[in-house]
């Protein structure tokens, strides 16, 4: 098992959205194992709880609540819990979304309306409601506020059959990188990671298929990486090594977007 990069978040409060499996389960685990205290917010209660129970089980401290993205009063009794548990949430790592791969001919407008619903509007709840009460808590005294907004290579770059999600996550980086002028004297950096494809539970039936192989093969290393490359990026961001970085956007994606 590779080893976690070495970043110190003792005393951090980190809160990671749609963390009930997939990146966001593998986020909140690197940020327990790096010492913040780690608010698991999803949907699905019952995986929410198997992930909690992994991070205690490895000397962790996490606490799950329930959040639907979409949801203004969902997301503010969210952070209410959050704080209950642990105090102000420090660290906001917006993951939460969702992707639907079809061709705009195929896509129904309910579908659409799920992508924008998830993709932009529940990042926007999530990391200004984070921010509203990060000021509160004197963040531009203490400079510690950290958002990661994770994004997609898609934003960048047509994929086959992404032309709505690529533009919700395009979106979402100009949000990231607008917070980030908005609130430069907040004490609140502002930060985007863009993940390529990697392997992970929402991709294993795709690219264990014959498409799937031909598309990996026409990536330029035609290869997969593990979604743990990403964690070094995101605890970089989260710690205070970051200082002086906001409203920068990370591509980690093997070279997939050359």
């Amino acid at each position: 098992m590779s080893k976690e990069p070495q970043f110190d978040l003792s005393g951090r409060v980190a809160l990671v959205t749609g963390a009930s499996s997939g990146l966001g389960a593998g986020f909140a685990r690197a940020l327990a194992a790096a010492g913040a205290k780690v608010v698991l917010a999803a949907r699905r209660a019952d995986r929410l709880a198997e992930q909690v129970a992994a991070i205690e089980a490895a000397g962790g401290q996490a606490v799950a609540v329930s959040l639907d993205v979409t949801d203004e009063a969902s997301t503010k009794a969210a952070y209410d819990a959050a704080e209950a548990a642990f105090g102000t949430v420090d660290t906001i790592i917006a993951n939460a979304g969702v992707a639907t791969e079809k061709v705009a001919l195929g896509l129904a407008v309910e579908e659409v309306d799920g992508l924008l619903a998830a993709n932009i509007r529940g990042v926007f709840l999530t990391v200004t409601e984070g921010a509203r009460r990060l000021e509160a808590a004197g963040s531009r005294e203490r400079q510690h506020g950290r958002v990661v907004i994770i994004g997609s290579i898609t934003a960048d770059k047509v994929f086959p059959a992404t032309s709505v999600y690529g533009a919700t996550k395009a979106a979402a980086r100009h949000m990231g990188k607008a917070f980030a002028r908005e609130w430069a004297r907040r004490g609140i950096n502002v930060n985007v990671i863009q993940p390529g494809y990697f392997e992970s539970e929402m991709t294993a039936e795709l690219f264990s298929s014959e498409a799937g192989r031909k598309f990996v093969a026409s990536f330029p290393r035609q290869r997969l990486r593990p979604a743990s490359d990403l964690h070094a990026p995101l605890l970089f961001l989260a710690s205070d090594a970051s200082a002086g970085v906001t409203g920068s956007v990370i591509t980690v994606d093997d070279g997939q977007t050359l």
